[in-house]
């Protein structure tokens, strides 16, 4: 089973049960905003209200609009009576929960996403690597050489997706709609803002997204075209 935790540390520290089952846990900070197009990989996603019972609940809020995957809860009983409906979970973990428990609540959650037979079928996050820059979409982590980018989650799918492509080149039109989907109702400059973003905080290695006059954007294909 593939699940994601929202948490702002080791996810064993907040559910040590979890340690002991063989499920694949990926991490994700607390206080990123995930899109449903990154949460449906998961087949459960787990937050962590352990430590801040309120970001927990904004964390749910945010997800609740149009993520189509359940969410598990974890915090401690003491924080049980804040919890409600429209933080609109599947269930709830206590810390204590034992394996057992933990992979029974799990393989319920599963079964209960509708239109989902027999349970998992997200698909594994991956990773890759080119010209020098490694991304793991599982952790949302991205590295050029030894060096960790701190970027935003749309800067993150930007990169991740030119980089999945290197030496190919796409128009603003084909960035816009296979990067922020088909209902984003912003204009095309949008990219070249996050363009702009991405080169800055690659600093040195900022020449590996290059421009093409009138065309758009490509990655490590060499800047033989002025940028605009």
């Amino acid at each position: 089973m593939q699940l994601l935790c929202l948490t702002d540390r080791d996810p064993g520290s907040a559910l040590p049960g979890l340690e002991l089952l063989p499920h694949e846990v990926r991490v994700s900070p607390l206080s990123v905003r995930l899109p449903a197009s990154a949460a449906a990989r998961f087949d459960l996603l787990l937050i962590d209200g352990t430590l801040d019972a309120r970001r927990a609940r904004a964390a749910c809020l945010d997800l609740k609009a149009d993520c189509p995957v359940q969410r598990l809860l974890i915090t401690s009983e003491s924080a049980l009576p804040a919890v409600t409906p429209e933080w609109a979970l599947a269930d709830v973990l206590l810390p204590a929960a034992s394996p057992a428990e933990i992979d029974l609540r799990l393989r319920l959650a599963v079964g209960g996403r509708s239109g989902v037979a027999g349970g998992s079928v997200a698909e594994a996050p991956t990773a890759i690597s080119a010209a020098g820059v490694t991304i793991d979409e599982g952790n949302f982590t991205a590295r050029v050489q030894d060096r960790t980018l701190d970027l935003t989650y749309k800067e993150f799918e930007l990169l991740y997706f030119l980089a999945a492509h290197p030496g190919r080149v796409f128009t603003r039109e084909q960035l816009l709609s296979d990067v922020w989907g088909t209902d984003y109702f912003g204009g095309t400059r949008t990219v070249d803002v996050h363009v702009r973003r991405l080169r800055a905080k690659l600093g040195e290695h900022e020449a590996l997204i290059s421009t093409v006059r009138g065309v758009g954007y490509g990655f490590a294909r060499g800047r033989n075209e002025a940028d605009e």
